[in-house]
């Protein structure tokens, strides 16, 4: 759960940074959500999984998240949610969904 903290706060610290610069949203958005994905990504194989990180597990990790990414925030549109909704949303689905992912797909320990 730290590293899930951790990433959600690189992810709204750069996306404020991004947009505080002058960049669009979009933009903000998918730069802080690379870093912190790949911030994530390393530090999960790391630390909670104690698993080698290949670049096949980190495609699987990044291309799952980002259609989680992209599915919530499409929903969201369609839902016509704030922005600010929209960001806590997805940082409480990535938590779970991305743990889960993880766990079960990503770094799956074979027996």
């Amino acid at each position: 759960m730290s590293v899930g903290v951790v990433n959600t706060a690189i992810h709204w610290t750069a996306f404020a940074l991004f947009v505080w610069f002058g960049a669009s949203q979009a933009l903000a958005n998918l730069l802080a959500f690379s870093l912190a994905v790949t911030f994530s990504f390393f530090a999960n194989a790391r630390w909670t999984f104690e698993a080698r990180s290949t670049l096949t597990r980190y495609l699987l990790y990044v291309g799952f998240m980002g259609a989680l990414a992209t599915l919530t925030g499409w929903a969201a549109d369609r839902a016509h949610l704030h922005p600010l909704v929209t960001l806590v949303g997805f940082s409480a689905i990535s938590l779970v969904c991305g743990y889960a992912y993880s766990r079960f797909v990503v770094f799956k320990v074979s027996k």
